[in-house]
């Protein structure tokens, strides 16, 4: 059995996984960690740097190059308010990358906006994951959001 072996866990399970181990990433690197006992608005878990702000974080996961939304009635644009997209490529560790909020209020190539009006779909805010979007992507690396971090935060 191979230790990355993504295929062989579920979707609940690639899905605890990315939710673990974004967790454990910014406990390593000093955050206060809370856990959302309920998670109908949106946050997976509240991480902060003592002293320093407080961020409310949404994970999602992905197995290879997919489209993930964030429904925008959930998921609303502040500063206070990052996605942490974890991907899983096969036989390799996991990827973390930490998406402020407030970037998806100028979509791109990679950040897309999709109100759907007039059609059963709820509004969503969408990552188009793909082999020519991942250079965009590393732009929001977990190391690169732990290095723009205010100095003094503890986290660099």
């Amino acid at each position: 059995m191979e230790r990355y072996d993504w295929e062989r866990l579920s979707p609940l399970q690639v899905g605890k996984f990315a939710e673990y181990s974004a967790k454990m990433e910014f406990t390593l690197w000093g955050f206060d960690v809370f856990s959302a006992e309920v998670d109908e608005h949106g946050v997976d878990f509240v991480v902060r740097m003592h002293p320093g702000p407080y961020f409310d974080v949404q994970v999602k996961s992905a197995r290879g190059h997919n489209y993930i939304f964030l429904q925008k009635d959930k998921f609303r644009p502040n500063d206070r308010l990052l996605a942490a997209i974890v991907l899983f490529q096969q036989l390799q560790p996991p990827s973390l990358y930490v998406i402020p909020s407030t970037q998806w209020l100028t979509p791109n190539k990679l950040l897309a906006t999709r109100d759907y009006e007039g059609k059963k779909s709820l509004p969503e805010w969408g990552i188009n994951l793909s082999q020519a979007n991942m250079p965009i992507l590393e732009n929001y690396s977990f190391d690169r959001f732990i290095k723009s971090l205010p100095a003094g935060n503890g986290a660099v």
